[in-house]
């Protein structure tokens, strides 16, 4: 038998011990964003994808390179804590929650085999987005007055909570995740440190342009949490909110209150920089400190600050950072210059799209990985130069000047598996709750660059 010693440290050791693992589950989670329009996205070629159905019947499918298959997703959520599916919108009559994927909407089937997918997986929670700035008006822009007007009547808020109780139940979804679509900050331009700081000035008198109700819809957004919170914690479900980049923090979430009824946040931390947003100036998108002579909020640090001071850093644990698995393209011009040391003047635009995602301005890690490995007597597609970051402090970039007629000039910053280890590692020892990954689709999902399957996700899961 033990002696009373022996029992009171055996006690004292196994609270120790659960308390350490308590601690431990608050770090170090994944976040895996997937674009549900991955599924049906086009490419330049065709790949047969073989897969096993339901009901044991051998289908087959033809899969573009970059359509992400369901088989194809099943690798990524062995890293996975959580998968957030993106993503749905809102209705702008009846204020309820609605598909934004025609194409896969007829009785939301997809959205069953997505949640289906826990049968596999039962370590992974599966949540529903809605927003994300893909929520568009008949014009192609972001919508964001519905998402306001939900927030500004109390039976409309009634009439989304209703739904979305609804929504996941039906389909099997284990929480919500609010991507919620405010009105963005203006572009600013790239000026020197005396301008920037008159700007700054002159910014305090004109965040009323964004938003002329910021504070009530501030409010009223902690007021749509809270009661949200209630309606999804009877049925157990979770709620969690990601802060699009460019949404002003500061102007429209009452941070002690939302931290409050939200299970974890995804901070905005990407897309800083964009070829939309800056078309003349192409810049590093997410660098991880504050750089010389830029706007300081424009960085991963910056944003994880001001979280932690609304709360005196005892919210650590809720906090993700964001890393993205594609990088931003802008054409180079003469006028660029020949160094690729950003921020790249006189630059002309976003580049011209990829082969397989067909976005301008967006390449996917594969489609970046591709072009570096070209020979540089390939003239479809001349050589780019990888540019490190020694200091591991800002990231790195890709870049080929442009050439005597002013034609074939690239630059690109993006993450790789290296940078997004170190940005994991900066989320550890922050003391985050881990980190969001926007999003497997873009990852090398094939292992058509080095033969290994979603090689930046594992790098984020391998360092955290």
């Amino acid at each position: 038998m033990l002696s009373h010693r022996s029992f009171y440290g055996a006690l004292i050791l196994g609270s120790f011990l659960c308390l350490l693992q308590d601690s431990m589950a608050e770090v170090g989670k994944l976040v895996c964003f997937y674009e549900a329009a991955s599924f049906v996205r086009e490419g330049e070629l065709g790949l047969l994808i073989f897969a096993c159905q339901t009901d044991q019947r051998l289908s087959v499918s033809l899969s573009g390179p970059a359509q992400l298959s369901l088989v194809e997703l099943e690798p990524a959520l062995s890293f996975c804590n959580f998968l957030v599916y993106g993503y749905a919108g809102i209705d702008a009559e009846s204020h309820k929650i609605k598909s934004l994927d025609p194409e896969l909407s007829y009785n939301r089937q997809h959205y069953r085999k997505i949640t289906a997918l826990r049968q596999k997986f039962p370590h992974v929670r599966f949540l529903l987005s809605v927003g994300g700035n893909r929520d568009l008006s008949a014009e192609g822009l972001v919508d964001n007055v519905k998402y306001l007007n939900v927030l500004e009547q109390p039976e409309h808020r009634s009439s989304f909570r209703a739904s979305v109780v609804a929504e996941l139940s039906n389909y099997g979804f284990d929480g919500l995740d609010l991507a919620w679509q405010f009105p963005m900050n203006r572009p600013k331009l790239q000026q020197g440190v005396l301008k920037r700081a008159w700007s700054a000035v002159r910014g305090w008198f004109s965040v009323a342009s964004v938003d002329s109700k910021a504070p009530e819809h501030r409010e009223q957004f902690a007021t749509l949490v809270r009661e949200l919170r209630m309606d999804l914690q009877r049925s157990g479900k979770l709620l969690s909110l990601s802060m699009l980049p460019h949404v002003d923090a500061e102007l429209f979430i009452d941070v002690p209150s939302v931290l409050e009824h939200v299970d974890f946040v995804n901070l905005g931390t990407y897309d800083f920089h964009t070829p939309e947003r800056d078309p003349k100036v192409g810049d590093l998108p997410a660098p991880l400190y504050a750089m010389y002579d830029r706007d300081p909020t424009h960085s991963v640090q910056h944003q994880v600050q001001y979280w932690l001071n609304q709360t005196s850093g005892s919210n650590a644990g809720q906090l993700h950072i964001s890393i993205a698995s594609y990088g931003r393209s802008w054409n180079m011009t003469r006028n660029s210059g020949i160094t690729g040391y950003p921020p790249i003047p006189a630059a002309d635009g976003a580049a011209p799209a990829g082969k397989q995602t067909g976005i301008p301005g967006l390449l996917s890690w594969p489609e970046i990985c591709e072009l570096l490995q070209q020979q540089p007597l390939d003239k479809e597609a001349p050589h780019l130069r990888k540019v490190g970051d020694p200091t591991k402090r800002f990231g790195i970039y890709a870049y080929r000047s442009a050439d005597e007629n002013g034609q074939n000039g690239l630059w690109v910053g993006y993450e790789d598996p290296t940078t997004a280890a170190i940005k994991a590692g900066f989320s550890q020892a922050q003391g985050l709750g881990g980190v969001a990954f926007h999003d497997v689709s873009l990852d090398d999902f094939r292992g058509q660059c080095a033969g290994e399957k979603y090689p930046i996700l594992r790098s984020i899961k391998y360092r955290l």
